[in-house]
């Protein structure tokens, strides 16, 4: 788990580097190319690895594919603008999502006391991203900008993780890692050939690194829920910070306000107290 999220938080920080001269389409198109490339050629030196590809719910992976999609774009946007630490910030709130969306879908009904503590957790947020609303971030506006995509990317990683429950009862990584791909790579390819810019060998290469990454990590959280609960799992999951906050000071040189580290203690804080009690529901 901690190898898996280290390592998206790479790829988120490779992206925002990559973000500086090219549209999200081109990144996004080398990366599901290159992770389909991987992803085959290891299939073709060692037969039947990642399991089969057919599946007994092809709606519930093409949902799961187009919000994966959207996550992918709209985190790449967010963090285009945003410091790092902050689109994490917002990302966090995504348990209270999961739980909302559990509700609607799976109609599983979280305790009231679960709800209480997604109202400190979204509070948590405002604490963190006041200096920013209030002009103390980015000139021009373009902070909200990257909070809307973060939310987005938020919501649309929250409806992953409730489809990936519907989709527990179907074994083996490789439908997990080739259909999102293929739509991505179908969609990203008009687009990233219209928006392509030339890249350096070394841009190439982060890009094409970028497949490789998603998906060992990808791979890393798949083994990590197959060895444990997601309810133990979860709090390993808020390391992603840490991440953060490292990346943006090595790469940015950005050391994060106290505003924003004391409110993202508050919504560590609440997102735990928030799992325990849902986990405890009759």
């Amino acid at each position: 788990m901690l190898a898996g999220i280290g390592l998206f938080g790479l790829l988120d920080a490779n992206s925002k580097l990559l973000s500086a001269g090219h549209e999200v389409w081109q990144v996004l198109l080398v990366r599901f190319a290159t992770l389909l490339l991987v992803v085959f050629t290891i299939r073709a030196l060692v037969p039947g690895w990642g399991g089969a590809l057919t599946t007994r719910f092809p709606r519930l992976h093409a949902a799961r594919s187009l919000v994966m999609l959207g996550s992918a774009i709209c985190f790449f946007q967010a963090f285009r603008l945003l410091p790092l630490a902050e689109g994490y910030l917002v990302f966090f709130t995504s348990p209270f999502l999961v739980l909302a969306l559990s509700a609607w879908l799976l109609k599983e009904a979280p305790p009231p006391v679960a709800w209480a503590w997604c109202a400190v957790g979204f509070a948590g947020v405002a604490i963190g991203l006041a200096p920013g609303l209030l002009g103390g971030g980015e000139a021009g506006g373009a902070p909200l900008l990257g909070y809307l995509y973060a939310l987005g990317g938020t919501f649309c990683y929250s409806a992953v993780f409730t489809l990936n429950r519907q989709l527990r009862a179907e074994p083996g990584i490789g439908r997990v890692l080739v259909w999102p791909s293929l739509l991505g790579f179908a969609v990203m390819l008009p687009l990233g050939l219209t928006h392509w810019s030339p890249p350096s060998a070394l841009t190439l290469a982060q890009m094409a690194g970028n497949g490789v990454i998603v998906g060992i990590a990808t791979v890393c959280l798949a083994e990590a829920f197959r060895h444990a609960t997601a309810s133990r799992l979860a709090p390993f999951g808020y390391s992603g910070l840490v991440w953060s906050l490292t990346w943006d000071f090595a790469f940015w040189g950005r050391v994060p306000p106290l505003a924003m580290l004391a409110g993202a203690a508050v919504v560590v804080f609440a997102c735990i107290m928030s799992e325990r009690a849902a986990a405890r529901r009759p």
